[in-house]
């Protein structure tokens, strides 16, 4: 728009400019001048940014959610390095942003009218094509070697708003987290499709699953409807399957955030051709600015 604008701006001066008589060009003239200038200069740069660095270089992005706490926080800004994936793959630990399939959907209106996701994600990467990733106990395991996520978090709201998804986390205690359920996670072959399952000592899959003490932690795990089990003997079916490898051309994402993020543990893989950049820096507010890496 912006552009635009100034487009039937410089449209609307140049006649001017043509007409004027070379002894009368002063005054209005040397400053309807400039402003052509400036609106050429303004507009070059927009095309630049627009048509190049936006769509092939870098995106600036807002972090919506505390997913990705302590690393990102909610209103967060950063800087998407969009041209790097068009020369390399995502590697295990970029944080990345992408475009869900709509299994990650929240709420209808992060969907288009072709029931497509139309919002962006912002998770890391933890499981690239070939990797068998695992959790055991909540405890992540990478090709059977166990994972010291030093970027881990576990942690409760403490400003919560009204009517609005929470601002603000803190960590959990150790008599905190010792309560939180634990959760195992692989991906298996059911029913012909690779999916996630996240599983406990007594379910898999549950669309409702609920610990002792849900009052205080909440759902041990988040898994998307397409993906939920709702028969006992189908959990333990599902449960008995070998974990399977990130499959050629998909990507598991998971949030730092780990008990506070709705990511691929619940609703899946990401296709290649669905992941938009790297994050680079958080670039506002300025006194969290930092490299993202």
């Amino acid at each position: 728009m912006f552009v635009a604008a100034l487009t039937v701006l410089r449209v609307a001066i140049f006649p001017y400019l043509l007409k004027t008589k070379p002894h009368l060009r002063s005054g209005g003239y040397a400053l309807a001048r400039f402003a052509n200038e400036m609106c050429d200069a303004f507009i070059y740069a927009g095309v630049f940014v627009f048509m190049l660095i936006r769509p092939f270089g870098v995106q600036a992005f807002l972090i919506p959610s505390g997913s990705m706490w302590p690393a990102l926080y909610v209103n967060d800004f950063i800087v998407a390095n969009k041209a790097v994936y068009r020369f390399s793959d995502p590697k295990v630990n970029d944080i990345v942003v992408f475009r869900p399939p709509a299994t990650a959907k929240v709420s209808p209106d992060q969907l288009d009218e072709q029931g497509e996701m139309k919002v962006d994600f912002i998770k890391r990467c933890i499981g690239t094509p070939g990797d068998l990733i695992e959790m055991k106990k909540g405890v992540l395991y990478r090709n059977g070697q166990r994972i010291d996520e030093t970027y881990k978090a576990l942690s409760k709201c403490v400003d919560q708003q009204v009517n609005s998804d929470c601002q603000n986390y803190q960590s959990l205690s150790d008599d905190e987290t010792k309560i939180l359920t634990p959760v195992n996670f692989k991906l298996v072959k059911y029913h012909d499709e690779i999916i996630p399952l996240n599983f406990t000592d007594r379910d898999a899959n549950s669309p409702a699953a609920q610990p002792d003490n849900f009052a205080e932690v909440g759902n041990p795990y988040h898994i998307a409807d397409k993906f939920a089990i709702t028969d006992p003997d189908e959990q333990k079916k599902a449960e008995e399957l070998p974990a399977q490898k990130v499959p050629k051309g998909f990507y598991l994402m998971m949030g730092d955030n780990r008990n506070n993020s709705f990511d691929g543990r619940g609703w899946g893989l990401v296709p290649r051709d669905q992941i938009i950049g790297r994050a680079e820096l958080v670039w506002w507010p300025l006194l969290r600015m930092h490299i993202t890496r």
